[in-house]
């Protein structure tokens, strides 16, 4: 009978680590496709595009840019959120251009 039970509870304790082990790699994929992938920018001088053709989620382009005038300082011009397989546009003005990013989020 002692092995009766040490069988169900050595059976119990691997269907638990089977279970524990499934449901972190679920976790696990979820997550990791929950943000955009293969995410590419233009900068068009005075405006960027953002587009993103992987995952799932929202995207969006944000441009730095620095003003003429010193005293104003950095311009940043930031596209709407977008889901994967839009564009996000952000017009700006004709200043030098900092940066190109984009932003994701699941």
């Amino acid at each position: 009978m002692k092995d009766t039970l040490g069988g169900a509870r050595r059976w119990a304790l691997a269907s638990f680590t089977v279970l524990a082990t499934a449901t972190a790699l679920v976790g696990t994929a979820t997550s990791a496709s929950a943000t955009p992938t293969d995410c590419t920018t233009v900068n068009g001088g005075n405006f960027a595009e953002s587009r993103c053709t992987g995952g799932t989620g929202e995207h969006r382009v944000i441009m730095v840019q620095q003003h003429f005038n010193p005293a104003v300082g950095l311009i940043a011009c930031e596209g709407p959120w977008v889901p994967v397989g839009s564009v996000s546009r952000a017009p700006c003005a004709n200043q030098t251009v900092v940066s190109v990013t984009v932003q994701t989020r699941g």
